[in-house]
């Protein structure tokens, strides 16, 4: 597997591809892609032949046409995330966890505020956490969001948790700090 080398845009809008995949299955149209990543039309067309010629997209012909990502996709965000194993602090019952890695907070049903979920993505051993246990994460390196919440299920197979979210923070709001 060649690791492939994302620019920030292509990560970016591979990423809100893979998103609005996840929740509508069919192939998603240039134009909601544009909307969610704030650029134009036009440069998420030019953007779509790269990633198409790095085969992570496949464009799907017809009035219902749009793009999908590849698995490739998938592997390729994963690759970039990894690159970076920024240091995200995780505490489990109010205590720290060394041992594992944050990669991923996935907030993707935030816009759906009655389901309020995280999912986080970790790397290390997860076993002693049960459903209904405190679970704190954050700061990120980049957003200094902090997610609280109680453990809402568990998928031993990927290692991610899923969090019911009780407190979310990101200081931008608390001007004082």
């Amino acid at each position: 597997m060649s690791s492939i080398e994302l620019t920030p845009s292509q990560k970016k809008i591979l990423r809100a591809l893979t998103n609005l995949h996840k929740e509508s299955e069919d192939a998603i149209k240039g134009e909601d892609i544009a909307e969610q990543v704030d650029r134009n039309p036009g440069t998420i067309r030019n953007q779509m032949q790269s990633l198409k010629a790095l085969q992570l997209v496949e464009g799907v012909p017809g009035p219902k046409g749009g793009y999908k990502p590849t698995a490739a996709a998938y592997e390729a965000l994963e690759i970039q995330q990894m690159d970076d194993p920024a240091a995200v602090p995780i505490e489990h019952e109010g205590q720290p966890i060394d041992d594992v890695i944050v990669e991923e907070i996935d907030l993707s049903s935030v816009h759906h505020p009655e389901l309020c979920r995280a999912e986080v993505h970790l790397q290390g051993a997860i076993d002693d956490i049960s459903e209904d246990d405190a679970v704190t994460v954050g700061p990120t390196p980049l957003s200094k969001l902090l997610v609280e919440g109680r453990v809402d299920g568990k998928d031993d197979t990927n290692n991610i948790l899923i969090l019911r979210i009780d407190d979310m923070v990101a200081p931008a709001e608390e001007p004082n700090h």
